[in-house]
Parts: C-alpha cells; sequence; structure tokens
C-alpha cells in the first residue's frame, strides 16, 4: 500500500517524460483525476481519459512534447507530504518561477491552480508545483 498516492503519481509523470513517454498509466481516484484535468487545462499535458482494465480502474495520461521532443514539464515537486504539511492564505500563495510554473492547491472548494485560489481569495494546502 502507497502512503503517498500523490507522489507515486508525480514519480511516474516524472519518469514517462524522462523516458520520452508517450502515455503514463496511474492507478485512478477522484484526487487524482481533478489534478491531472488541472494540468491539461494549464497546458502541462495532452489529456487524460479514466480506464478500466481487468477489474482495476486507471488514468491514462497522455504527455505533453514540443517540435524537438522536449517535455512541456521542467520539473514538477510534491509541496505537501505526509509528514510536513504546507497551508498558505490566499495572500500568500507563492508564484513559481515568477509565474511561469503553477502550484496546486487542495482547498475547502475543491482542488484549483494558484491563480484561480488567488482570484477566488481562498487559501488551502499546495499540494505541488509544476514548471
Amino acid at each position: 500500500m502507497l502512503s503517498d498516492p500523490i507522489s507515486d503519481m508525480l514519480a511516474r509523470i516524472r519518469n514517462a517524460m524522462k523516458a520520452r513517454h508517450r502515455t503514463t498509466l496511474v492507478p485512478a481516484s477522484r484526487l487524482k483525476l481533478r489534478l491531472a484535468e488541472i494540468l491539461k487545462r494549464e497546458g502541462f499535458i495532452s489529456d487524460v481519459s479514466a480506464t478500466e482494465e481487468a477489474g482495476r480502474k486507471n488514468l491514462t495520461i497522455v504527455l505533453k512534447y514540443g517540435g524537438d521532443r522536449t517535455s512541456a514539464i521542467d520539473g514538477i515537486r510534491r509541496v505537501s507530504k505526509p509528514g510536513r504539511r504546507v497551508y498558505v492564505r490566499h495572500d500568500k500563495i507563492p508564484f513559481v518561477y515568477s509565474g511561469l510554473g503553477v502550484s496546486i492547491l487542495s482547498t475547502s472548494n475543491g482542488l484549483m491552480s494558484d491563480g484561480e485560489a488567488r482570484r477566488r481569495k481562498v487559501g488551502g494546502e499546495i499540494l505541488c508545483e509544476v514548471w
């Protein structure tokens, strides 16, 4: 059993990008699906879909590359971990690489990007940063 499924998902995406894979499979959950949808909306991945194979639900994440096969994700990092949770107020949400990256927060209104959280003036737990 995994102690941190979000870290596992981020590691699978990171490893697939380094190996230049087109897709990667991640065990499905609603939280991971919402996280992948935010990554898609922000332009870091091409597509995400839920699939069922041999009775197991998985997320198929289609990775995004540029014309010269450079990945859309330069880095992806877990911020809040099971041993150390990181919470911020809406006016203290940090900018990732001076606004070039995105933080994904878990708020009382659901998962959202840092820009959306600032607009709605809602803080929460910083799950990860992507740039």
